[in-house]
């Protein structure tokens, strides 16, 4: 087996790699004055199994192309097969119509991926619970709340003064599934609107089986699968301060933290912010209340060490 990477999360291929005793094959990217990109696999694969780490969050164009052709490469130089650890995956949000005349986009991106005939894809914590529906390769969708859940069980915050918090009412299977790990840990999710042109935020209540009136001087686990802009964090954090909790940690698989985030993220009410590693965060995104964990012993284990 060789590991090969794009350039959108370069470290993450490298402690994988660190993980099964490997190290990441080199790889030739060319950008031309007029940005078209130029790959080059500089290593022996003839009948190699090979792996791709590629994630294709900011800038998902350029990531997405530059995976193509690292694929392409690949099998043209005679590789076995492909698996691609795509921890992210761009255009996910985009699992079906929402207005007349637009296309399915995720749709377009896997069509893409299945005509370069990979052979197998493994993700992290998708945003639609459709995507295996959109693949004939087959898919392994691991989660990092397993990672999250030991790290909470090692904190030792229990059921006692803490709940978990789902920001949205799509996340319920996930904070269900999350509560399961964590003893059937309490649980709630706030109720929000979202103006689709604005990208504005109303959250209106709590639904969930947890009593709005227990809130009161609890500690809040607020867990979701990404944070974009960082709105939905923000504005769900003051509505649970507003309610009486004392402490807030959020927990998020995927930073993607597009334009203002990290900002956004220092001055809110939450006391700290875990991610994973699932996408690289430059140094400009980093900020004093994040704490980053890594999934990478999670994909050696999926890969066979």
């Amino acid at each position: 087996m060789k590991i090969f990477s794009g350039s959108s999360n370069q470290a993450l291929a490298q402690k994988v790699a660190k993980v099964m005793e490997m190290s990441v094959s080199p790889v030739e990217v060319f950008v031309f004055p007029d940005g078209e990109r130029r790959i080059q696999i500089q290593e022996d694969v003839v009948d190699e199994e090979t792996v791709v780490v590629q994630s294709t969050n900011t800038p998902v164009d350029t990531h997405y192309i530059e995976l193509f052709f690292i694929i392409d490469g690949l099998l043209r130089s005679g590789a076995k097969s492909v698996t691609l650890v795509m921890p992210y995956m761009g255009y996910q949000r985009q699992d079906h119509v929402f207005r007349d005349g637009e296309a399915v986009s995720l749709d377009v991106v896997v069509k893409l991926l299945e005509a370069l005939k990979v052979d197998r894809v493994i993700t992290f914590d998708p945003h639609t619970i459709k995507l295996r529906e959109f693949f004939q390769t087959d898919v392994v969708d691991l989660s990092a709340l397993s990672l999250f859940a030991q790290f909470i069980k090692e904190k030792g915050w229990d059921s006692a003064d803490t709940v978990l918090v789902s920001p949205d009412m799509g996340g319920l299977r996930r904070i269900k599934k999350m509560s399961s790990m964590l003893s059937n840990m309490n649980w709630i999710a706030t109720v929000k609107d979202r103006d689709l042109d604005t990208g504005s935020i109303l959250i209106n209540r709590f639904e969930g089986p947890l009593p709005v009136a227990e809130l009161k001087d609890k500690r809040a686990l607020m867990v979701d699968d990404m944070i974009s802009s960082g709105k939905t964090i923000s504005e769900c954090a003051s509505f649970l301060k507003s309610n009486g909790v004392k402490e807030i940690q959020v927990f998020a698989t995927h930073p993607i933290f597009s334009k203002d985030a990290p900002k956004l993220l220092q001055v809110s009410n939450a006391d700290m912010v875990y991610v994973s590693d699932s996408v690289w965060i430059p140094e400009e995104k980093r900020f004093e209340k994040l704490k980053i964990l890594s999934i990478a012993e999670m994909i050696a284990g999926e890969l066979g060490l």
